[in-house]
């Protein structure tokens, strides 16, 4: 095509200045790539340390205090649900913890160790011991462990809410990635916190779920407490619950498109002015082609080729650029699990190269409305 050798020889003729125009599409690119990336896997970071290893649905019995009955046409009810992943039934309780003079509160959790590594792979996280919850034994937090002077294989004392006093041996000292959680959290076997309840064995304190899209806890609950089988139970999910960390979330990401939005209007602000100026050089080359018949569509998208080539090859180079600092910025201990973020790698190129060729316009409809015969009687 005529338009696009011509737009190929003006860019050849101006090698620094083409050059310019695609090290800034280049380098917005890639600091969007990076940027972005890194945000994103800091989302899902955040998210899988704080919402990943916790219930994201619960359900419990409507009355307070009392428990929820595990039926088989409760259990097929919550497992066939399409958005979730995991159903964990559990029994909690508080107790105190007691050794000599010292003493120090516990909320208790009662389970089947295989199903509660599901939800907070408790296996996963041992940092002394060997994850056990067999009859008799018991899981701690790792700052309750070091601040009782606790290891594998020490027994406590738990004093139930009724003042009986259980004798449990510690099997493991897990890390929850939370202070409060070190501090505060125990797990013991399903069949002693039945015991403790006084419950039977289809009776349990909730019913815990995770679901494949965290953020999409609000319309599993939703459509859960409308079945006929959780009628008479409640439903909550982690986002009515936390408000303040799903604002952090949403700041976080609005952040995110505010300075994506203004690397791109830089780019879009720099490759524009650069191609009006180049219009402004070539008015009297563009105002010869126009004479010898190029039409005003043509002439004009001679900016339009200009554009797309600098456009796709500044965000080709972008996007490795932003891939490089990714791959750099993982390499230097950092604790985000970074990597790139494909998805929205691919989005950022085409975005550039968008921009690239919308900033176009401006020097196209210049170049469109020019007059041969001025031109060329201007000199």
């Amino acid at each position: 095509m005529l338009s696009l050798r011509i737009a190929a020889r003006f860019l050849r003729k101006s090698p620094v200045q083409s050059g310019l125009i695609a090290a800034g599409i280049a380098f917005g690119i890639g600091v969007q790539v990076f940027l972005g990336s890194l945000i994103i896997s800091l989302q899902e970071s955040l998210v899988d340390e704080t919402i990943g290893s916790s219930p994201q649905v619960t359900v419990s019995s409507a009355a307070e205090g009392e428990p929820v009955t595990y039926t088989e046409v409760l259990q097929r009810t919550l497992e066939g649900h399409p958005g979730v992943t995991t159903v964990v039934p559990t029994r909690a309780y508080s107790a105190i913890y007691r050794q000599g003079d010292e003493s120090a509160p516990l909320q208790v959790t009662g389970g089947e160790l295989q199903r509660l590594d599901t939800i907070y792979d408790l296996s996963g996280r041992v940092t002394a011991g060997e994850a056990s919850l067999e009859a008799g034994e018991v899981v701690v937090g790792r700052d309750f462990a070091a601040e009782f002077g606790l290891e594998p294989g020490a027994r406590l004392t738990l004093v139930r809410p009724d003042g009986t006093a259980d004798d449990e041996t510690v099997t493991a000292v897990v890390d929850f990635g939370a202070a409060a959680a070190n501090r505060s959290l125990a797990f013991v076997a399903g069949s002693t916190a039945a015991e403790v309840l006084g419950q039977e064995p289809d009776e349990y304190t909730a019913v815990h779920l995770q679901v494949d899209d965290v953020f999409g806890s609000v319309a599993v609950a939703d459509e859960l407490a409308a079945e006929p089988a959780l009628e008479g139970l409640t439903v909550s999910e982690w986002q009515a619950e936390n408000e303040d960390l799903l604002g952090a979330l949403q700041a976080q990401s609005s952040s995110s498109y505010t300075i994506q939005f203004f690397v791109l209007l830089a780019v879009a602000l720099g490759i524009a002015s650069t191609l009006a100026i180049s219009a402004v050089q070539k008015t009297r080359q563009i105002g010869i082609l126009k004479a010898m018949g190029m039409k005003d569509r043509g002439a004009g998208r001679i900016f339009f080729w200009q554009a797309l080539v600098l456009g796709a090859g500044g965000a080709a180079f972008g996007v490795l650029l932003g891939v490089v600092l990714i791959l750099v910025f993982a390499q230097v201990g950092t604790t985000i699990a970074l990597s790139p973020q494909w998805g929205f790698t691919g989005i950022s190129f085409v975005v550039g190269v968008a921009v690239a060729v919308l900033s176009s316009i401006i020097p196209s409809r210049r170049t469109s409305r020019l007059d041969p015969i001025e031109v060329i009687q201007g000199g």
